[in-house]
Parts: structure tokens; C-alpha cells; sequence
């Protein structure tokens, strides 16, 4: 890996170390090597199969509708049915996509229907694991919101069953497939940041809706919605339209900001490194500011160690969280390494390099020989220190990206890029997150063989 890494590194210095050579020299070098410091990133367009796919929607609150919605956009894709708990989003699914479409309260009926080829889970956490297992043995294509599952013990039952029905599985992590991730992962095997030693994530919020402070509807009631069937894999309580709407903060049915938000970081990361994770998490935090009943913090904080692996260093990662941020709507990915940074979104990448060129590089010095300038000494114009990829103008984003990579799939038999496996592992560590800080103690966690390795 080391003599990979370096060749990787040579390659990126090698066109920034010819345009400072070229200036000393007076030479038209740069011309043919110059640095912009924005460059566009393209996707190529997406062409339509002739094969169409019909979908079903699985739990139709806000992130489950705007999953359908973007699935939608696919060439070749038909909603034909949509299941919730809750009437008043049956209703809202008609008057949205078709009085034709079928619903119903129940999922087995969904699962049940020979007309459906794919479904799209948007449920609550605590209902992934049984509703993509039931799904995939029916014989349904998945894609699953993240997080994967509800608790790290659930995981091996949805790899499992992908495994040995052969069916399309797809983790909803929608950043995983964008271009401001790929450009990432292109430029840190690159060597445009050196050795990576540190990583960190910020995901920052005020909003009482963002803060998961949802609306209660009026009509809410045991009349409009089953909550019965909502409660029948967890503990059984009295109708509480807080733990149905505004489910997120409460640990019988969400995964709190670990599950929700830094899922997303620890999939990008893992992507663009790699890595199959953490092996020591410790998470501490505290509600500070939405004191509404939550169970779950508003400020989480969590640290991790990445062991040596096979195609990356040993690294350390800090991941935040802040629901009572005062200025609100700051997120971000920052990969560190020996020469640079990398700022990562899901449609841009800002990359941060060191200034000066090391005098003792062999390539830089061989062309100055060759430019006959022996004064090492002397002051250069040097390359921007700062660079940014962003997405050209009508890119469609890392969702629509993700849904493309889905579809294609199930359409052309192929792996997607993120399979229950590589979901599992985004998760595990998000989730045991959740764990340290209820548990005030850090957690060993083997990330090959996915499984807890000692308590402490």
C-alpha cells in the first residue's frame, strides 16, 4: 500500500511541481498544466432502459414521499402502490400521484402484489429490518432509508437475507452516490492531501422542524392511524401522536442524530476511503435546548479510531452534532492528510494544499536542473492553494444519483454501492454511538467481522 500511496502522491505533485518548475524556468510548460482554482464536475446523462420498474412506497411521511418523488424522475418508473399507518397520507398519495394507485395500512399486502417489482421503505427505524427481510423473501427489489437498521443486533438478518434471495438491496444514504463524493475519493487515492491522518464532520441546526419538532396534525387519532400495528414490534403504550409524528426523538422507534445524520458522514467517509470502519467509539453529549419529552440528545459528539487497513492509514475521526447551533446550517466532511484537506459535500469538494514544494523532492529538483536554474532559493509563483470542484449547472444530486444506481442495477443485474453490507458498516457505528452515550463507556467493535469485540 505504501509504494501505492507514494506513486499516487508522485502523480498529483508531479502536475503542480512542472507549472512552479516551468515558471522559474520562463517556459510555455504551464500553459498545458494549468491549475483553475473551480473546476466543473460533470455526470454523464443517465439512458433510459426500455425494461420499466414498478415501485411501491413503504411508509410515506416526508423523507419516504421525496424518495418516491426522485425515483420518479427515472426514466421507466411506475408507482403503483403506497403503504402507511396513517389515512390522511393515503389521501395525500392519491391526490399526489394518481386516484389509481393502490393503498392500504398493511405492507404484506404491498409485498403480496405480483405488479411490484421494487419497494422503497421510508418507515420508521424500528420497522428497516423486519419490512426489507420480508420484502426481499417475497421476491422485492429494496431500497431502505437509512439508517440500515434499528439496532446493531439486527443487521446480520438483512445481509442475510440479500445474500440468499440474490435481491437488489440499497441503503438510502443518497451522498454515497453524488459526484462531490467520487471527485473525493478520485483525489485523496490521488495523493492530493498526502497521508490521511484525521477526518471530522459537522452537522449543525436550529430550526424546530429540522430539530425534528414536526407538525401534529389535528385529525390525529386512533381512528386515523394503527397505532397499534406502529407499537407491535416494541413496547406496547397508550396513543401518544408525539411518538408517531414526531418519532425521531424517542429511542423505541429512531436512532437520534447518530442514526439520522452521522450515518451520512460515516457513509461518505467510507466511501471515499474505503474503510469498513471504526474499531473504538465513545459518544458523549447532552439535551441542551429542546427540552419537548426527547429521549434522544441535541448535542452529540462522537470520536473513533480507524485501525491500519489495507487501503488506508490509521486515522482518527470526529463527528459532531448541533441542534442548538446559533448559526445554523453548517455541514460538512473535512478529510486531513500530511500535505492538505478536502472540505467534501455531496456537489462540491474544496481542496486545501500546502504552499511550498519540499526542496528535497526528486522531481521538483530534476526540474529546475533542467530548467538551468540553480537558484533554489529564489521566490516562485506558486499554484492556487485552494481549489474547488463544484457540480456544473443542472446536476441533479447525489439522491436522483443514487436512485439512477439503484435502478440500473435491478435493470442490468449489478452491485450498487451501497448493499447491506457496506450499509451495515455505516451503521453499526452510528448506533453504538447511541450506545456509549446512554452508556457512558466507549465500545470495541470489529468492523471485518462486524460484531462487538469486548465491553468495557
Amino acid at each position: 500500500m505504501e509504494e501505492k500511496k507514494n506513486a499516487s502522491r508522485r502523480g498529483f505533485i508531479k502536475k503542480l511541481g512542472t507549472a512552479a518548475a516551468a515558471v522559474a524556468a520562463g517556459t510555455a510548460v504551464i500553459a498545458a498544466e494549468k491549475h483553475e482554482p473551480f473546476l466543473c464536475l460533470k455526470r454523464q446523462p443517465f439512458v433510459s432502459i426500455n425494461d420499466n420498474i414498478n415501485i411501491a412506497l413503504i411508509g410515506a411521511g416526508g423523507m419516504g414521499t421525496q424518495d418516491a418523488i426522485v425515483a420518479l424522475q427515472v426514466p421507466g418508473v411506475k408507482l403503483v402502490a403506497v403503504c402507511d399507518l396513517y389515512d390522511t397520507r393515503l389521501k395525500d398519495a392519491k391526490a399526489r400521484w394518481g386516484a389509481d394507485i393502490f393503498t392500504t395500512r398493511s405492507y404484506k399486502e404491498i409485498l403480496a402484489r405480483k405488479d411490484v417489482d421494487a419497494v422503497i421503505i421510508g418507515t420508521t427505524d424500528h420497522w428497516h429490518q423486519q419490512i426489507s427481510v420480508d420484502a426481499m423473501r417475497a421476491g422485492k427489489h429494496v431500497y431502505c432509508e437509512k439508517p440500515m437498521v434499528h439496532s446493531v443486533d439486527e443487521g446480520p438478518a438483512v445481509i442475510k437475507a440479500q445474500k440468499e434471495t440474490g435481491k437488489v438491496f440499497m441503503v438510502g444514504s443518497q451522498g454515497v452516490s453524488s459526484l462531490g463524493n467520487e471527485k473525493a475519493k478520485e483525489l485523496l487515492a490521488s495523493g492530493a492531501i498526502g497521508q490521511l491522518n484525521y477526518a471530522e464532520g459537522f452537522w449543525a441546526r436550529r430550526n424546530p422542524i429540522e430539530a425534528w419538532q414536526y407538525p401534529l396534525p389535528a385529525d390525529a387519532s386512533t381512528q386515523t392511524l394503527d397505532w397499534d400495528t406502529y407499537v407491535s414490534n416494541t413496547k406496547k403504550r397508550p396513543f401518544d401522536e408525539k411518538r408517531f409524528f414526531r418519532w425521531r426523538n424517542y429511542t423505541d422507534y429512531g436512532t437520534g442524530m447518530a442514526g439520522d445524520l452521522f450515518v451520512h458522514l460515516f457513509s461518505s467517509l467510507h466511501f471515499v476511503t474505503g474503510s469498513h470502519g471504526p474499531n473504538k467509539i465513545y459518544a458523549s453529549g447532552g439535551l441542551r435546548y429542546w427540552n419537548d419529552g426527547r429521549e434522544v440528545p441535541d448535542v452529540l459528539l462522537g470520536t473513533f479510531d480507524y485501525p491500519k487497513a489495507d487501503v488506508h492509514p490509521a486515522f482518527n475521526l470526529s463527528l459532531r452534532c448541533n441542534f442548538v447551533d446559533g448559526t445554523s446550517g453548517t455541514t460538512y466532511l473535512r478529510l486531513v492528510g500530511s500535505e492538505g484537506s478536502m472540505d467534501v459535500t455531496w456537489d462540491d469538494v474544496t481542496l486545501k494544499r500546502n504552499k511550498s514544494f519540499a526542496s528535497d523532492d526528486p522531481f521538483y529538483l530534476e526540474q529546475l536542473r533542467k530548467s538551468g536554474n540553480g537558484n533554489a532559493g529564489r521566490k516562485m509563483i506558486l499554484p492556487p492553494e485552494q481549489m474547488t470542484y463544484a457540480a456544473e449547472k443542472g446536476y441533479k444530486g447525489g439522491p436522483y444519483d443514487h436512485m439512477v444506481n439503484f435502478f440500473t442495477a435491478i435493470r442490468e443485474n449489478k452491485k450498487v454501492v451501497e448493499d447491506a453490507i457496506f450499509g451495515y458498516r455505516a451503521a453499526a457505528p452510528a448506533l453504538l454511538c447511541n450506545d456509549s452515550y446512554h452508556q457512558d463507556r466507549s465500545i470495541l467493535w470489529d468492523p471485518e467481522k462486524m460484531q462487538i469485540t469486548k465491553k468495557q
